[in-house]
């Protein structure tokens, strides 16, 4: 019996035509609980991914100690709140739609994405996709840790928990496809066997465009 063909979707700018963390900012700044420093310091940060030197392991031992001790309910109350007004609004009917073309396919979906399962779940429940691939926080007793899952699921990280979890679901990698926008998905996009480039950042474009990878628009 051979072995079954996954799609994976990233959400930043790719299933979603905005940036999560950049609204997520935005919406504890409208709830009053960040300054303009966080602002302006996440404003920096996205430039950094955006050009694709974010050092994303050391970003995330940083924001996810900051949440030691603090209530997982009250992230999870704020998550519905956030997607409800920030994230469903931002979903790509064309990025929605070739989702649901794979699943016709009977292809095996999956969200491969650097945010949390906190914006990550409502998503992935809303498309019905059974499968996320995320940063997970560490949580126990209804508290953070302050700690998250290693590796962070970012550049070579995505390439780590696809590969276990292929694995897990006899998924041959070499003929499945992987949709996303950012050169620093480089290592995933090399490791399926169908990339696809959704709204790219500059870098990618130019890289795709030297592969003959095909370039899509879902914004």
């Amino acid at each position: 019996m051979s072995q079954r063909i996954a799609a994976f979707f990233d959400l930043d700018q790719t299933l979603l035509r905005v940036n999560s963390g950049s609204r997520w900012m935005a919406f504890l700044r409208q709830r009053g609980e960040v300054g303009p420093a966080a602002m302006l310091r996440s404003a920096y940060w996205l430039a950094k991914y955006k050009l694709s030197i974010l050092d994303m392991e050391t970003l995330a031992t940083r924001l996810v100690s900051d949440l030691a001790g603090d209530p997982e309910p009250e992230m999870r109350t704020k998550a519905t709140l956030f997607w409800e007004s920030e994230v469903r609004p931002a979903l790509s009917d064309a990025g929605v739609a070739v989702l649901n073309q794979h699943r016709q396919q009977t292809h095996l979906l999956a969200l491969l994405t650097s945010t949390t399962q906190y914006v990550a779940e409502p998503v992935a429940e809303h498309l019905d996709v059974s499968h996320i691939l995320c940063t997970r926080l560490h949580v126990e007793g209804g508290q953070f840790l302050g700690t998250c899952e290693r590796p962070t699921c970012f550049g070579h990280g995505k390439v780590h928990h696809a590969e276990r979890w292929a694995r897990e679901h006899d998924i041959d990698l070499s003929r499945s496809y992987f949709y996303t926008d950012s050169y620093s998905d480089l290592p995933m996009l090399q490791r399926v066997g169908e990339p696809r480039i959704v709204n790219p950042d500059r870098r990618l474009r130019s890289y795709a465009q030297r592969r003959g990878w095909p370039i899509l628009n879902w914004l």
